[in-house]
Formats: C-alpha cells, sequence, structure tokens
C-alpha cells in the first residue's frame, strides 16, 4: 500500500457580497440584543420581545 499524497490547501476567495452581509448580520445581531433596545428603543422591543427572550437576553 502506498502512503496517502498530502494535498495542498487552496485558499477559498470569499465574494464582497457575503461579507457584506455577514457585516449586515453583525450589526443587526448587535442593535438587537447588545444594546438591549436602546436603539429604537420602543419599536425593536416590541418586535424582538419573544424573541429576546427565546436567546436568554433580559429585557426588563
Amino acid at each position: 500500500m502506498s502512503a496517502p499524497s498530502a494535498s495542498a490547501v487552496t485558499p477559498v476567495r470569499v465574494p464582497v457580497v457575503a461579507w457584506l452581509l455577514a457585516a449586515a448580520a453583525i450589526a443587526a445581531v448587535f442593535v438587537l440584543l447588545q444594546l438591549n433596545g436602546t436603539a429604537f428603543a420602543d419599536q425593536i422591543h416590541e418586535l424582538t420581545h419573544d424573541g429576546r427572550h427565546a436567546f436568554g437576553v433580559p429585557c426588563h
């Protein structure tokens, strides 16, 4: 039996759109969870109230 050949690792190019979507998702998570409702307080709090509790984020 011959030894398995080592394959070279090729870098993966990630499209710019994927980076922009990831940045938007991180920003959304920050606004919805970290700020705890202080940005757009009433609107975001009411729209995401149950989801925040599902993630274990206290909001009262």
